[in-house]
């Protein structure tokens, strides 16, 4: 299985009133991450809105294990724990440097369709491009 990692640069925006990584940096190195997979996966933003479907958050959580500071080196792994034909489940890894873990999420989410406005159905050859990045 092959992850997406990016590494991301924490800026003095990111930080909050406790002075360390707010929880929006987390979210939008999420979605970073995220768009990565589908330009990875051959399937662009610009692309698939063209073709009239869109990927939709249904759920996220993330559990902190320790803080990250201005400063601190960061990469970001992600996968899919678990690929369906109208879902999936993407696991993050965060980490300060190479190998120290500060925090786990989780998201799911589904294609959702820009005409009827209902979740959209990965054709097989769709879903297969996915397939390298999936938990087996």
């Amino acid at each position: 299985m092959e992850t997406i990692v990016i590494r991301p640069q924490i800026y003095s925006f990111n930080i909050d009133s406790g002075q360390h990584v707010s929880n929006i940096a987390y979210i939008q190195w999420m979605e970073i991450a995220r768009i990565e997979l589908l330009n990875q996966v051959g399937m662009p933003l610009h692309e698939i809105d063209r073709q009239g479907f869109a990927p939709v958050l249904t759920h996220t959580e993330i559990s902190y294990k320790k803080p990250l500071y201005l400063g601190d080196q960061v990469k970001v792994e992600l996968w899919l724990s678990k690929l369906a034909n109208i879902s999936a489940r993407m696991a993050f890894r965060i980490y300060r440097d190479e190998d120290e873990l500060v925090a786990e999420a989780s998201q799911e989410g589904l294609f959702f369709s820009l005409t009827d406005k209902r979740p959209y159905k990965l054709s097989p050859e769709q879903k297969a491009r996915f397939a390298r990045f999936a938990q087996p």
